[in-house]
């Protein structure tokens, strides 16, 4: 059973930065595709950024893109979301997730197998 575990979350002013970590343990890091999602209270839970296996790839919602960067690290099974030049209506409760087939970046939370238990991002103006 793979267990994701998110930290870096906190209160930050617009225009700050902050960095998400996710650690991962049991199951087959490396092979796993991993994303991020957040969910704004009374919102859907949405995309935010996604890597490959390798870390070769990466994609991202069009309201991050240039302002978020995802990353990973094999060695120590562990995914991070750089976070800059933040906004207000970045505020919401960040997740990661794993995708167990790898093979992409998928951008739908269907494909994805594990869920952190989430980690709180304010923004304030």
């Amino acid at each position: 059973q793979v267990q994701l575990v998110e930290s870096g979350g906190g209160l930050v002013q617009a225009g700050g930065s902050l960095r998400l970590s996710c650690a991962a343990s049991g199951g087959t890091f490396s092979s796993y595709t991993m994303g991020w999602f957040r969910q704004a209270p009374g919102k859907e839970r949405d995309f935010v950024a996604a890597i490959s296996s390798g870390g070769g790839r990466t994609y991202y919602a069009e309201s991050v893109k240039g302002r978020f960067a995802i990353s990973r690290d094999n060695a120590k099974i562990t995914v991070y979301l750089q976070m800059n030049s933040l906004k207000p209506e970045d505020t919401a409760v960040y997740y990661c997730a794993a995708d167990e087939r790898g093979g992409g970046v998928s951008q739908g939370a269907r494909s994805y197998d594990y869920w952190g238990q989430g980690t709180q991002v304010t923004v304030s103006s």
